[in-house]
């Protein structure tokens, strides 16, 4: 497979079934535990989790903050034939990810409590929260080197191991979850220990690629360390913040469910994180199939290619945006039995609130598809800018004014009008651009 040279339609395809299926499998970790946890502990566990989903964020942020950001000046090296300086970036792309791993395993070792605390949870969620962490805290640095990895195989031509691996330890995560949960009757700590094994399984399977032949990434020592970070960090931020976005608006939510609606808004809302999060993962399956052929064009200077991944793109986000439309609004009651065994009280007020909230998925595939394109063609300042406005500004205004001047239950409608917001902006930002990259000749 030549990036550079072969049929962009055939390359788009190969990368887009592998990054996608990783991606759905990926999540399947944390849609997993949130069924078995809603079964055994029913709305108290979904809320727990709920609760914890700004810490799967976090984490998960700084994976793609060192694995994209690296990544993408990795295949545009790549793509002038810089191989030696290509894998001075892998390098310090592992080494950030471990610096990365140790800061994150302190946070969340000495302030868990304070943390859960502002996410939402009372003195029950609380426990139910800290027992799902205590196995999940040893495999932090797994959770940030399976994106590391997968990154940097897909750009080193073995998409597929990267998929296998998943795959392998999302089924070993499954099979864990019954066992540990319902077997072993240790129910969300059990949850947390088959989560843990699983990413370790990951992560082995990943490390075989760099015993085979056509392996050519290497550890060497960089040049400028301390300036390649910087240069990953700021290529990386804003696919990180567009997760990170993700834990913001979950405890936003959160705390302003708790004030206007109670602990049956917050238990849907928990189902609601899980759904969102299963279609959020299949747009970053777009984008992580268009960056490796995005990043090396651009390098090459090859600007026909590019608008034409760039095209497939969009046509992959249409068909996401409609699927997960039509389900959320089709079928609200069925998620809401998958993933707990709910009280009258939450079916009751369930089907309205994941409709109104799942309008936002006409628009989130193509905003993270944008974030994604930006990036890979080293605009960092312009992804940056669109990643704040969607997980921090837009977002903050909406869920504080929406409710504050038309009550509670207009919360719901905050995500679909953050969404519209940042499409049209990224719209007259690409237009702007003067790329035609809409219409592709």
């Amino acid at each position: 497979m030549d990036i550079l040279k072969d049929k962009i339609k055939p390359i788009y395809l190969r990368l887009l079934t592998a990054s996608v299926g990783s991606a759905i499998v990926s999540s399947i970790f944390s849609i997993v535990d949130a069924i078995m946890v809603g079964q055994y502990h029913g709305p108290n566990g979904t809320s727990a989790l709920a609760v914890f989903n700004p810490v799967w964020t976090f984490v998960y942020s700084l994976g793609i903050l060192a694995d994209i950001g690296g990544s993408v000046i990795f295949a545009t090296l790549r793509g002038q034939n810089k191989e030696r300086e290509s894998n001075e970036y892998f390098t310090a792309s592992v080494i950030f990810g471990v610096i990365l791993s140790i800061i994150a395993m302190l946070i969340l070792g000495l302030l868990n409590e304070p943390l859960f605390r502002f996410f939402g949870a009372d003195d029950e969620l609380l426990y139910l929260a800290k027992q799902y962490l205590k196995p999940i805290l040893f495999a932090v640095p797994c959770c940030i080197f399976t994106n590391i990895q997968s990154a940097y195989l897909r750009n080193d031509g073995n998409a597929n191991l990267a998929t296998f691996a998943v795959i392998f330890g999302g089924i070993f995560n499954v099979l864990g979850d019954y066992f540990f949960v319902f077997a072993m009757d240790m129910g969300i700590l059990g949850v947390g220990l088959a989560t843990a094994i699983g990413l370790y399984v990951s992560n082995l399977i990943m490390l075989t690629h760099y015993f085979r032949k056509k392996n050519s990434l290497r550890l060497v020592r960089p040049s400028f360390l301390m300036r390649s970070i910087g240069k990953i960090s700021k290529n990386g931020i804003s696919t990180a913040i567009t997760d990170i976005s993700m834990g913001i608006l979950t405890i936003l939510f959160n705390r302003q469910i708790v004030t206007y609606i109670g602990n049956d808004g917050l238990a849907v809302y928990g189902i609601i994180t899980q759904i969102v999060a299963f279609a959020q993962c299949c747009a970053y399956g777009v984008g992580q199939a268009s960056q490796p052929i995005i990043s090396q064009n651009y390098g090459a200077k090859q600007n026909d290619r590019i608008k034409l991944c760039f095209k497939y793109g969009l046509i992959t986000c249409l068909c996401f945006a409609g699927f997960w439309t039509i389900l959320t609004e089709s079928i609200p009651n069925v998620f809401v039995k998958l993933f707990m065994k709910p009280t009258d009280s939450v079916l009751a007020i369930a089907p309205n609130i994941i409709r109104t909230y799942g309008i936002s998925m006409l628009l989130l595939p193509f905003n993270i598809h944008f974030t994604y394109y930006f990036q890979s063609i080293m605009k960092a300042r312009t992804s940056i800018i669109i990643s704040i406005l969607r997980g921090a500004v837009v977002s903050g205004i909406m869920i504080f004014v929406l409710p504050l001047i038309f009550g509670g239950n207009t919360l719901w409608f905050a995500m679909p009008v953050i969404e519209l917001i940042i499409f049209g902006i990224s719209i007259f930002i690409i237009l702007k651009s003067n790329r035609k990259l809409i219409v592709v000749k």
